[in-house]
């Protein structure tokens, strides 16, 4: 019989503690709030599901380990220490850094969501039309001046526009970034105010305004108010 591998040897203690590893980083996530960034909420029990079942590999993986002192040896193959430090790596960095994603580069990196709606069910009040509601309504009611001097209140971030002034725009995502579509709205920015930077989140108070030449008017959001605000835990919008 051949002897015992030291337990440090054995390949499938490392294997463990690469599956716990991920799987701590996927509880934690499910967790601490850092995924209403990345992906919508009605999937974060997915993450947390996921995050036991590695969880639960790994106790298996270091049960072996521990059990079985004849286990072969894979920790002196360079190809398998190479994958395992950049596994440990790339988990210890997802861990330690929380993502800050820049909502208005990828929105500028995305198509816009032209989704047509022909017809809502139900129309909430004007003040109470969030960004992506009032989007919604404007298309499935082209006509402008249905709307002209409704009041607005409304918050989101600044999307720079080539050629035009910054839009206020939200990201509507049907799982998470990697399929994220931005919409947004005009704004006649006052003249006298310091232009607003990208990124910056915004909740503006005022009303719908027509704007452009007879027969191509447009709506856009004059401000009565701008008041700079904290991203929202949660800013991806079905």
């Amino acid at each position: 019989m051949p002897p015992a591998l030291p337990l440090l040897r054995r390949a499938a203690l490392w294997r463990g503690l690469a599956l716990a590893l991920w799987a701590l980083v996927l509880l934690r996530s499910a967790l601490d709030g850092r995924l209403d960034l990345l992906l919508r909420a009605v999937f974060h029990p997915l993450v947390a599901l996921a995050g036991g079942l590695l969880l639960a590999l790994a106790v298996l993986q270091l049960v072996v380990a521990v059990r079985d002192p004849l286990a072969r040896s894979e920790a002196g193959r360079r190809s398998t220490g190479l994958t395992l430090a950049a596994t440990a790596l790339v988990a210890s960095l997802v861990w330690t850094l929380p993502p800050l994603p820049s909502f208005a580069d990828l929105a500028g990196q995305r198509p816009r969501d032209e989704t047509g709606i022909e017809e809502l069910s139900f129309v909430l009040p004007p003040a109470q039309r969030s960004l992506t509601d009032w989007v919604r309504l404007l298309r499935s009611q082209p006509d402008p001046r249905l709307f002209d001097g409704d009041p607005v209140r409304i918050s989101g971030f600044v999307l720079p526009q080539p050629d035009a002034p910054p839009q206020l725009a939200r990201l509507l995502v049907r799982c998470c970034l990697a399929d994220a579509a931005p919409v947004g709205l005009p704004v006649r920015w006052p003249p006298a105010t310091t232009p607003p930077q990208a990124d910056q989140w915004l909740a503006i108070e005022g009303v719908m305004a027509l704007e452009g030449p007879p027969g191509s008017e447009q709506l856009v959001v004059v401000p009565r108010e701008v008041q700079v605000i904290p991203r929202p835990a949660r800013p991806l919008e079905p």
